[in-house]
């Protein structure tokens, strides 16, 4: 499946718009790096908590960068054809939250790696995940 997703990445038939959705994901999995640190390191909350919130207000910012650049051919026009794109995003990274932060936690609590390292793991574990639902129903 790495090899496919690999192999796919570099000459596949989707390989130009998973080479933009994993560009996208990497500022947003940045963005949600410095908001984490943010929150717990300077705000004092728990780092699920913080996580929690990190990761909704990158869910925005994936939409707007994925409707506009990766998904542009299908992308969501006119404001109830965006906020139903917008929606339905939620609802497949909502989903995801579960598995980021189950991850999130068993690194933190379990194998007492930084809470910011785990992140970027668990990131990275539900990204393949996201892409398959958003790209056959966010933007299908």
């Amino acid at each position: 499946m790495v090899r496919e997703l690999l192999r796919n990445l570099l000459d596949g038939p989707i390989a130009p718009q998973l080479r933009k959705f994993v560009a996208v994901g990497t500022v947003a999995a940045g963005v949600q790096m410095v908001l984490l640190w943010t929150f717990v390191d300077a705000g004092g909350l728990n780092y699920l908590v913080g996580a929690t919130i990190a990761i909704e207000i990158t869910i925005v910012l994936s939409y707007v960068l994925n409707n506009a650049w990766t998904f542009r051919a299908s992308r969501n026009t006119g404001r109830v054809d965006y906020l139903t794109g917008l929606v339905k995003t939620n609802v497949v990274r909502g989903t995801a939250i579960p598995i980021q932060l189950a991850v999130l936690f068993v690194l933190v609590e379990w194998q007492a790696i930084s809470y910011l390292f785990a992140n970027a793991v668990a990131i990275g574990v539900s990204g393949l995940y996201r892409y398959v639902l958003d790209a056959r129903w966010t933007w299908g």
